[in-house]
């Protein structure tokens, strides 16, 4: 019996005992409507007879197929480990047993030991299955007895449900902190890696990007230039190209949308902007491709500017476009969210629509509307797709929008793609990108975070 199949298992085991248990509570209560009275709603008594039939079973699942491979793994190495064979070896062959196993083969080996550590191995995960079905089953069974033992009257079940959901929540945002650390060691780990072979200093102020390192130092290209100053400068030119496309045309759309629309505009309007942040990138970097890098060419030709096949410009413009809907939707809703009697207020000493909304509602909704450009700003920074179309992977140190320029992501999908070894500065380097990237992300919210402070106590 696979994982699947229990946890649906206890699930049907967890419905049921919620019923068992509120069906107790009623009778030893006597309907609630005799001297029995119960300390919590019915419903409570039944959650906490789940909560005991699923927990302690979840807790040894997880155990057990965390730790039953690994077992079972160790002791199947443990019988292929002699004096002739090295502990690579036994990986290997550890490998080529699971290879088989999954296949369901194992007379497909031609090596008679790896032949019988295949049919051990196959047998013992079957062994494995089988006890740990045995034993969770039997677990949430004896959890649903204790449950149903514990249903009285006087037991305080909605403080002890309630106490069991606060700890879970506490599990799940403990869960999603450490993940965010194990992100960031990770990466901080493996760049330092990288920074014992480049000097920090070459990376963040070297102006050539060539991480082709090749195998041998008497090859042609042994030492590789890791500067990284062109990477973040084509970032920053095809983002600041989208912001400026997305911010302005978001926000106008926006005010139109929430001051001056009709309901019946609006109804069909938002939704169909909003169908812009559906489209999947790889779409838009077809569109950059085949309409606007060629309709930017033949435009620059007839001005007699000289415009690359992949330019920053198409780029940014087809960005700004993708960006528009995060832009509008969520300065859309901040704006409606500005109380109404500051309108009347203001409508009241006078002013105009346009002067309100100049005056009191774009103030007042600042902070909104910078949470939305930072948002907008992540994705334009973070996005890989419609770089890798429309601007190319050349690593140049310009500032003219009609060259080909690459960014940091594009390089680190690079720099990743197909069978690498982290050993080496080549493939370390998009570590290092990714942390160096993290660090200017977060000094860019720490601003934006000030600035919104800021104007929030004023308006507040």
């Amino acid at each position: 019996m696979n994982t699947t199949t229990l946890i649906l298992l206890l699930i049907l085991l967890a419905t049921f005992a919620h019923f068992v248990g509120r069906k107790r509570s009623l009778s030893v209560s006597n309907g609630n409507r005799g001297v029995n009275k119960l300390h919590s709603l019915p419903g409570y008594y039944g959650y906490l007879m789940a909560i005991w039939c699923v927990i302690p079973a979840l807790i040894v699942l997880v155990a057990w197929t965390t730790l039953g491979d690994m077992m079972v793994n160790r002791h199947i190495a443990a019988t292929l480990k002699t004096d002739s064979n090295t502990v690579t070896e036994v990986n290997l062959i550890m490998n080529q047993v699971r290879n088989l196993a999954e296949a369901g083969k194992p007379e497909a080996a031609t090596d008679p030991l790896v032949q019988q550590a295949t049919q051990q191995y196959i047998s013992m995960q079957h062994t494995t299955a089988l006890a740990k079905a045995v034993v969770v089953l039997a677990i949430a069974l004896i959890g649903a007895f204790i449950g149903w033992r514990f249903i009285a009257p006087h037991v305080r079940a909605r403080n002890q449900v309630e106490r069991v959901l606060r700890w879970g929540m506490i599990l799940c945002a403990s869960i999603a902190v450490m993940t965010t650390f194990g992100i960031i060691f990770s990466v901080l780990f493996e760049s330092i890696r990288f920074f014992q072979s480049v000097s920090i200093t070459d990376f963040l102020f070297g102006t050539t990007w060539s991480p082709q390192t090749a195998i041998r130092t008497d090859q042609v290209g042994g030492s590789g230039s890791f500067g990284s100053i062109p990477l973040f400068a084509g970032t920053l030119l095809i983002s600041a190209i989208a912001l400026l496309v997305a911010v302005p045309l978001g926000l106008m759309a926006a005010i139109y949308l929430s001051e001056y629309a009709s309901p019946k505009v609006r109804a069909i309007a938002k939704p169909a902007l909003e169908i812009l942040a559906g489209i999947p990138t790889v779409v838009y970097g077809f569109f950059a491709v085949l309409t606007i890098a060629p309709f930017i060419r033949e435009i620059g030709e007839a001005i007699g500017l000289s415009v690359a096949s992949e330019s920053a410009l198409a780029a940014g413009l087809v960005m700004g476009v993708m960006l528009i809907p995060f832009m509008s939707s969520l300065s859309d809703d901040v704006i409606n969210a500005v109380p109404q009697a500051m309108r009347d207020g203001s409508y009241g000493m006078g002013a105009t629509k346009s002067e309100t909304i100049k005056q009191v509602i774009i103030p007042a909704a600042l902070p909104g509307i910078v949470g939305a450009f930072l948002l907008a700003a992540s994705r334009a920074i973070g996005e890989t797709m419609i770089v890798v179309m429309a601007a190319g992977l050349s690593a140049n140190l310009t500032a003219n929008p009609l060259e080909a320029v690459t960014t940091v992501t594009v390089q680190i999908v690079t720099l990743l793609t197909g069978d690498q070894e982290f050993d080496s500065p080549k493939t370390l380097a998009a570590f290092a990108l990714g942390l160096t990237l993290f660090v200017l992300t977060l000094i860019l919210n720490i601003v934006a975070l000030h600035i919104v402070r800021k104007y929030r106590e004023q308006y507040d």
